[in-house]
């Protein structure tokens, strides 16, 4: 199903050239004055210049040419030149029934889907997930449903940062901190515990202790880095304590994302390309692309049309260990081999542009990717606190992910009982719900490199562009068809009727809508768009619910067609909430 402003653009088109000019011209637009029309087309103003006629002219020639559309109801040439536009009830009912009929609402599915990779998350093993977390997670996640829903295949890795020093310092501190596991025993030859012999929360006291100790004690960093060589170079004790790490850091972290409704098609991280590494430096060097400058391996990726500084990717420091870039670098060619995609996302903090930029460009003069695979990069801004300063504690800590989630769902159960009969259970079972549409909303409304003040009382407020308004409003309309249902009607095979009022007919033209703001939200990895959608969808909807008598419509026919319209509208708004990572419980 074509784009609905794509449809009225091409009739438009024709008007434009039944009238001598170029169809071209014929683009329309929504109106930014719906108080004057619903449609609008400015080609005769663009055209004025070409045609060396006034732009009124040309637009009262264009507006005789549909006196007898069966697109546009009313079409009126003004002054100076703009044409002002009323779409055909019968027209728009057409368009809304092709929705229901039609998969995906008819979203035009590609003929050969893209398969893409999407690298978020970005999480640290044996550190907790802090509010800093958030961003990555939901929009990577969003990102990744959004354009599945359009029809790509698509990988979701958390790329876990699992090797190197950090590894080292957090086994040091658990030497510490148990001299007498068997892991520490060079000599032991025997099987290792499958069990782990340390809970979570002991892994997150051990790194930062251990870290801070290191920048004090370089005899005790100087153990660390050991203890990383031991692990890179496959001591028995070490692999296996750092499986055991890992086994408790994943589920912890499993347990956490799944709470955000975030799930991980791949776990991998740093440790798998470490082989690779060396066969990647061997190709980089004997294909001519890296050479040594002041003891370091470097990839120049500065080219000439640059107006600024571009350092070289780094891919060995000068004693030999690899980097950030060697390891992000050595992903890629993996990637490339393992799954040949077209396109590869990466979500992180928008201060990292230049690393990106330096990684994509060396990815490139490398041959690491082929010239068509798309490398993408999305920086995301900051989760401030209402003083305009990244979020914290009240006393001035970094918070935790799972204090943040906590905090919110306990606030939204607060505002779930007040004034509701509802058990305590139930309560809490919704409110847990209505929180992560008011935690995952709250980010993904706002535009992913924007930073944004986190609010809880207004994230979770029932009012405004919130997630649990539009899960009220989907609760709302779910009543409504309950409550049909008990008077003995049926929701299928029910038949939509043209729209007879002005908020009806505004919320289908919301609806048709839909095909036009999922691609484009795909193409421009942009959630955002769906949040805007919905608002303004679920706001269309309640003003119609306000002004329309619905379960108290006695000519039937009418009723069916209103009952209709309000499944396609639930169905819809489903969808869109689907998409962005949360659902709408039965009542609120």
């Amino acid at each position: 199903m074509k784009k609905f402003l794509d449809l009225l653009s091409e009739e438009m088109g024709k008007a434009f050239e039944a009238a001598g000019y170029d169809g071209a011209l014929g683009r329309v637009t929504v109106s930014n004055r719906p108080d004057l029309c619903e449609y609008q087309c400015n080609g005769a103003m663009a055209g004025a210049k070409q045609y060396h006629k006034a732009p009124v002219m040309i637009a009262g020639e264009v507006a005789q040419k549909l006196a007898d559309s069966s697109v546009f109801s009313q079409v009126d040439a003004v002054a100076p030149g703009f044409l002002n536009l009323k779409l055909s009830e019968e027209y728009l009912l057409k368009a809304v029934e092709r929705m229901t009929k039609e998969p995906k609402f008819g979203l035009e599915q590609p003929e050969k889907g893209k398969k893409i990779i999407i690298d978020y998350g970005g999480a640290n093993v044996a550190k907790p997930l802090h509010v800093g977390h958030l961003r990555s997670a939901v929009i990577g996640e969003s990102i990744k449903r959004i354009n599945r829903y359009a029809g790509h295949e698509v990988i979701g890795d958390v790329h876990l940062g699992d090797w190197g020093l950090q590894m080292g310092l957090v086994i040091m501190g658990l030497k510490e901190r148990m001299p007498d596991l068997v892991y520490f025993d060079e000599g032991y030859e025997g099987e290792y515990p499958e069990e782990a012999s340390f809970t979570i929360s002991e892994l997150e006291e051990v790194y930062p202790a251990a870290s801070a100790k290191s920048k004090e004690d370089p005899a005790y960093k100087a153990q660390a880095m050991e203890a990383t060589f031991k692990l890179q170079n496959g001591v028995r004790g070490y692999r296996a304590l750092w499986k055991q790490i890992m086994k408790v850091s994943v589920a912890d972290l499993k347990k956490n994302y799944g709470s955000l409704n975030v799930e991980f098609d791949l776990w991998k991280g740093e440790s798998d390309v470490h082989e690779l590494i060396p066969e990647m430096v061997a190709y980089m060097k004997d294909g001519g692309y890296a050479h040594i400058s002041e003891g370091a391996l470097v990839v120049d990726v500065k080219e000439e049309t640059d107006t600024k500084e571009v350092p070289p990717c780094m891919i060995l420091k000068s004693d030999g260990a690899s980097l950030y870039n060697t390891t992000d670098l050595a992903t890629i060619m993996e990637r490339m081999r393992l799954y040949h995609p077209d396109m590869m996302v990466y979500l992180t903090d928008k201060r990292q542009d230049l690393y990106f930029d330096q990684v994509f460009r060396c990815a490139r003069k490398t041959k690491l990717v082929e010239p068509e695979t798309e490398l993408k990069w999305i920086g995301f801004g900051t989760v401030n606190g209402k003083d305009g300063k990244p979020f914290k504690t009240r006393d001035g800590g970094v918070m935790r992910l799972e204090t943040l989630i906590r905090e919110t769902k306990d606030e939204m159960y607060r505002k779930i009982r007040e004034g509701r009969e509802m058990s305590e259970e139930e309560a809490r079972q919704v409110a847990d719900l209505v929180a992560v549409s008011a935690l995952l909303y709250g980010d993904l409304s706002n535009q992913a490199s924007k930073d944004y003040i986190f609010d809880v009382d207004r994230f979770t407020s029932f009012e405004g562009d919130t997630g649990p308004y539009i899960l009220y409003t989907i609760v709302r309309i779910k009543s409504i068809l309950a409550k049909y249902r008990e008077q003995g009607g049926s929701t299928e095979g029910l038949v939509l009727q043209p729209a007879e009022n002005q908020s009806e007919k505004s919320l289908m033209m919301q609806l048709v809508q839909f095909n036009a703001m999922m691609q484009s939200a795909a193409e421009e990895t942009a959630p955002h768009k769906v949040c805007a959608y919905i608002y303004d969808l679920a706001n269309a909807f309640n003003h119609f619910y306000h002004e329309t008598k619905i379960l108290s419509e006695e000519d039937v026919r009418k009723k069916e067609g209103l009952i209709a319209l309000l499944v396609l509208t639930r169905d819809v708004l489903e969808a869109c909430i689907d998409v962005l990572g949360f659902a709408a419980p039965e009542k609120m």
